[in-house]
């Protein structure tokens, strides 16, 4: 049987302070009743995912779209359908949005999101809301001095949010211990920190997730940490973001767009051939190699949660 394909635009509505969004209850009557949903809704034939929006936002919640920017394209198969969900975030809109056909609308902060029932197609869209658009890998430091100082330098000039602790150099317990310094100082600014390493880390420090290396995600056959903690992993190709998807990661890397002097044997995606791996991700994707933060609107604009990166970040604090 061949499934009926569904296009729907729907939007991420953030507050003026980027700490609460919008959410709308499914009328009783539809598919998924009763469950809270991004604001949106299908598209017209020939109509473009942004106008199409902006045509729902008018009719459902009274507001008129002014700034929006791509966050992430969700295909997601039902028994009887498939659907592609169109997704953006709004970043102005004029209007006081409120339930024009009835239905319940909140404003919810963003880490009480997971609180609420949503459609299984809706759980991308949670992870995209809650994950900033930067993602700070830390360099291979070996004086904590200089590591503390360039890593608090980017939470505070930067306003970093992400942080992967990167350091294959370090032996166990000197991982460890940095890593009590970098969680520290990453929840005074009220950042997330990721370890790179084993998941059984997590059961010595506190962090808020594992970052999985490519060849220890192909090695998994389920997901490896608890639901509350985050769990992100390297990508290159095709079967990695599949894998990715099966253990239940929240997000990924995909690498490398850009030829690196890290890496300077291995040939570079590219914005084409990224943008089609992003499409069918299932998952937010962070554009990793070569990246610096000039490249954050065109990686938002192939599909992408952001950019990853390590140079563009490190640095000593300013004078």
């Amino acid at each position: 049987m061949v499934k009926r394909r569904v296009h729907v635009a729907a939007a991420a509505i953030l507050s003026r302070d980027g700490k609460q969004a919008l959410i709308a209850r499914r009328p009783s009557n539809v598919d998924h009743g009763g469950l809270w949903e991004f604001p949106g809704g299908k598209l017209a034939p020939y109509e473009t995912g942004l106008a199409g929006l902006k045509r729902e936002l008018h009719e459902e919640l009274g507001v008129e779209i002014q700034r929006a920017q791509p966050l992430i394209r969700i295909h997601h198969e039902y028994p009887d359908k498939h659907i592609l969900l169109d997704v953006w975030q709004i970043h102005e809109f004029s209007g006081e949005p409120f339930g024009r056909e009835g239905q319940a609308v909140r404003w919810v902060p963003l880490e009480e999101l997971t609180n609420y029932p949503f459609p299984a197609a809706n759980l991308p869209i949670l992870q995209a809301v809650m994950l900033p658009t930067e993602y700070l890998i830390t360099a291979e430091e070996s004086d904590e001095d200089i590591f503390d100082a360039c890593l608090e330098r980017a939470l505070v000039e930067d306003g970093v949010r992400l942080v992967q602790l990167r350091a294959k150099r370090l032996d166990e317990a000197a991982y460890l211990a940095r890593a009590e310094r970098a969680l520290a100082l990453c929840s005074r600014y009220s950042a997330r920190l990721l370890l790179n390493g084993e998941p059984a880390l997590l059961e010595q420090i506190d962090a808020d997730g594992i970052h999985l290396t490519s060849e220890r995600l192909m090695s998994l056959e389920r997901r490896p940490i608890a639901e509350d903690k985050w769990l992100a992993a390297s990508t290159h190709d095709r079967p990695q973001l599949e894998q990715a998807a099966r253990v239940g990661c929240n997000f990924v890397t995909l690498s490398p767009l850009r030829t690196t002097p890290s890496h300077p044997e291995v040939a570079p995606l590219g914005w084409h051939d990224f943008q089609e791996l992003v499409e069918r991700a299932a998952m937010p994707v962070f554009a990793l190699g070569g990246m610096t933060r000039h490249d954050a609107n065109p990686a938002r604009a192939v599909g992408a949660q952001g950019i990853a990166s390590i140079r563009d970040f490190w640095k000593m604090p300013s004078a």
